[in-house]
């Protein structure tokens, strides 16, 4: 986190920016500033509400910041040093930093090993574009069922999102693998909105509290938006 604050010292030596452009091509080029910023204000937060001292701030940002400088093109070193850093001072910090520290490690070890197991499952399954690796799935069966921007493509992609189970942050290894197998911008969205909002599982625990009707209409609404929604943004942004 305070690794951000590097951004800011190592302005010059950033990598050039591409030739992109529009509103998220900009935020990508200056994302170092921006996570500078956040950063800084996290460091303010970390000092006037939790009451960690000063020197500890200090203490981690002033190496972070050298690593920064030393190691411009490669930021993940300082960023590393950085979250280390925090998680140190927030570990042996007053009580209400140490519950904040003890809830994101347990956060962590509950998400970390789902989405690597998404990545190695995306990987294998879809491939990789950039090294040219095709996966089990052959692409052509993605374009085929997803690619493009039509009422079926983005009605299947939310059908099948609507039924699939996998925790929220697998789904952006696993979408990027899709894109890069052919399918459209649209279904993507479709997929990425009806996925964490149904799976079979929950889908069973409503029909117990809410009845089968009930659970009919919801899924039938997550189902319709998803494709209406996947549609516009296929037929804008696609």
């Amino acid at each position: 986190y305070f690794a951000a604050m590097v951004g800011v010292l190592v302005f010059a030596n950033w990598a050039k920016p591409g030739t992109a452009t529009g509103a998220w091509a900009g935020i990508h080029s200056a994302k170092w500033i921006l996570t500078a910023a956040f950063a800084a204000g996290l460091a303010i937060l970390l000092g006037l509400w939790f009451k960690l001292a000063w020197w500890k701030l200090l203490a981690v940002a002033i190496p972070t910041a050298v690593l920064g400088l030393a190691f411009g093109q490669i930021p993940v070193i300082a960023f590393a040093a950085g979250a280390v850093g925090l998680a140190v001072i927030t570990a042996t910090g007053p009580g209400e930093t140490r519950e904040w520290f003890a809830s994101t490690w347990g956060f962590t070890k509950q998400i970390l090993p789902l989405l690597l197991a998404g990545v190695l499952v995306a990987g294998l399954l879809l491939g990789h574009q950039e090294s040219g690796g095709e996966g089990l799935i052959p692409r052509q069966w993605v374009a085929a069922a997803v690619g493009g921007n039509s009422l079926m493509a983005n009605l299947f992609a939310s059908v099948a999102g609507a039924f699939m189970y996998f925790a929220t942050l697998t789904e952006v290894p696993i979408l990027k693998g899709l894109l890069d197998s052919g399918m459209g911008k649209g279904p993507a969205l479709a997929l990425l909105l009806a996925g964490p909002a149904l799976s079979l599982p929950n889908m069973l625990v409503i029909r117990s509290v809410m009845g089968t009707a009930r659970t009919v209409v919801y899924v039938l609404l997550v189902v319709v938006m998803a494709t209406i929604s996947g549609m516009l943004f296929g037929a804008f942004f696609g």
